[in-house]
């Protein structure tokens, strides 16, 4: 593309219009740090030619693509609306020059509006990280928060600010007032969370002790097995697994028995029988898009659009494992088989980013396709609301997550919130492929594992987010940081982690919980605290009441719900 520069204007320099890109392993993940343009004027249209015309790319507002038939591209500008004599690509080369274009402006929306694609353009340095975390929360997410936190803070925190710095004209394509808006269907209020509560104080009691085992054996696995296949006394086979997790050797069967797709009461011969008839199932779903044609293909975007996605994230999941890693490796082959497959046993949702993180550990342990696949599934029938596109899940899990930390300690839950982190955005991965990206890989089976077991209560990963956050918030008070460096640096704890602490302190978290005599009924609800004995206060409780006591120097704040829709706070 030629920069056409109108006449006795001065050449620009090339410090004038500056594109910094900020490299990584994944280059779609790439975020542009900064850009910047100088102002120039329209240019009239007589030179060069009958048909010829110029404008400063600054003068953009949109392109419009039609695809049917030759490309043709046409310009509107800004001020005053324009349209300009249409482009055509008689030869192709549309999306070439598009592609050019993104060198000097940066794309900020694309839809499409009666068969036509409509491509908006923005130069301001936050806009694009922004729209890119709009557009696609999985990939900006999976990417590493990292590479969006010098541009989002002063957008979430600082429109009026941006109304001072932008022309009017520029801000309708931002407009963008706090991540909840960044993230599509993340937009949280009071009047989406669970009933309307009453605060009182909750006395946690002290954090008991906790220990530890070492990872079963596969004679210890042995031993939990009759003759015949099946395996005995499950519940405390279970505890065993919870406290130490499992020998590498024992994972390929044991994992099977925990993600439900083996029975645990079923015997050698059934569990033969059962591998026969998924077997037979799952090549009948892999023959399904495996014998579509490229015509056929052609005529379906769905399945196109799933395929390609799946195609680019496999070529990117752990290549530094040896399971992975390397050019034509048998490994990525499977997992893209896999993937393709599960849209046919699951077309609704087919495949989302993030999805192929979750496979990668089975099939890494399984080293079998078919395994590996039935696993998946079951795997996925816990994760499905993750990444269905309402992304009720998820807002679910975040909302739980900023109720538990509440209890457990609302001086750094207020801190939070002072910080405009209350409900806590930045735990969106961990929460999203189950701390996949944060833990070391043999830390990430332990920490799978454990959670499987559905020990000691409902919703552990919660509580796992938790003792996390409890490592890292006196480095987060103490150094008073904002929006901006806590989501930066809980982006830095990727592969430093401690999962034994972790898990001890996780586990120490539920015990503390559990041993609370006043729970409200949205924590017993989302721990599953359910027994009889666990809900001494659910009957007949006054909304006025008020109990005030102390735990580890800090005060529980607890909301209850209440029967006539009214909220009453009370301060301390």
């Amino acid at each position: 593309m030629e920069w056409a520069q109108c006449p006795g204007e001065e050449r620009s320099t090339p410090q004038q219009a500056v594109v910094e890109q900020q490299q990584s392993y994944e280059t779609e993940w790439d975020m542009i740090n900064a850009v910047s343009f100088p102002k120039r004027k329209p240019c009239s249209n007589g030179e060069g030619g009958k048909w010829a015309f110029t404008f400063s790319v600054w003068d953009l507002r949109s392109i419009t693509v039609k695809e049917k038939g030759s490309s043709r591209l046409m310009f509107r500008l800004k001020e005053p609306p324009t349209s300009l004599p249409v482009l055509h690509f008689h030869q192709g080369g549309s999306e070439d020059f598009l592609d050019c274009l993104r060198r000097y402006a940066l794309i900020t929306d694309t839809y499409i509006y009666k068969g036509k694609k409509n491509v908006n353009f923005c130069r301001h340095k936050t806009c694009f990280p922004l729209q890119k975390l709009k557009n696609d929360p999985y990939v900006t997410t999976l990417g590493g928060f990292s590479k969006v936190t010098n541009y989002i803070f002063d957008a979430f925190r600082g429109p009026e600010l941006e109304q001072q710095q932008r022309p009017p004209e520029e801000m309708a394509d931002l407009d963008i007032l706090g991540l909840g808006e960044v993230i599509p269907g993340l937009e949280i209020n009071q009047q989406e969370e669970p009933g309307f509560e009453v605060i009182t104080r909750i006395d946690l009691g002290a954090r008991p002790e906790v220990t530890r085992r070492q990872p079963l054996s596969a004679e210890d696995w042995a031993e939990h097995q009759e003759k015949g296949g099946r395996m005995k006394n499950v519940p405390h086979l279970k505890e065993i697994i919870f406290k130490g997790g499992l020998c590498h050797a024992v994972r390929k069967e044991a994992w099977k028995f925990l993600l439900g797709y083996y029975p645990w009461d079923s015997t050698y011969e059934e569990r033969k029988g059962l591998q026969r008839r998924k077997t037979d199932e799952y090549f009948r779903m892999k023959l399904q898009w495996k014998s579509v044609s490229e015509e056929q293909e052609r005529r379906n975007s769905r399945l196109r659009d799933f395929r390609s996605l799946i195609e680019k994230d496999v070529n990117r999941t752990d290549r530094t494992n040896r399971f992975y890693e390397g050019m034509d490796n048998p490994g990525l082959v499977l997992l893209h088989d896999i993937l393709m497959t599960y849209c046919m046993y699951d077309f609704d949702l087919g495949y989302v980013q993030g999805m192929s993180d979750l496979l990668s550990p089975i099939l890494y342990v399984m080293e079998n396709e078919v395994d590996a696949f039935w696993c998946f599934v079951s795997f996925m029938d816990h994760m499905h609301q993750n990444f269905e596109e309402q992304m009720q899940g998820m807002k679910t899990q975040l909302i739980q997550l900023s109720t538990l930390l509440r209890l457990l300690d609302l001086a750094f839950w207020n801190y939070l919130e002072s910080q405009d982190s209350g409900y806590l955005y930045f735990c969106f991965r961990w929460l999203l492929i189950r701390f996949k990206r944060e833990l070391s890989y043999p830390d990430v089976l332990r920490m799978w594992e454990v959670m499987w077991t559905g020990l000691p209560c409902q919703n552990f990963h919660l509580l796992v987010c938790c003792a996390i956050l409890d490592s890292e918030k006196r480095k987060i008070m103490e150094e008073n940081y904002g929006f901006n460096e806590i989501l930066k640096h809980i982006n830095e704890l990727s592969m430093k982690l401690d999962i034994e602490e972790i898990l001890h302190k996780s586990e120490a978290f539920c015990m503390q919980i559990r041993s609370c005599k006043d729970l409200p009924h949205s924590i017993i609800e989302i721990l599953g605290f359910n027994t009889e004995s666990e809900l001494p206060r659910l009957q007949g409780q006054e909304p006025t009441q008020r109990q005030e006591v102390f735990s580890n120097g800090h005060n529980g704040h607890y909301r209850e719900p209440l029967q006539n829709g009214c909220k009453v706070t009370f301060i301390s």
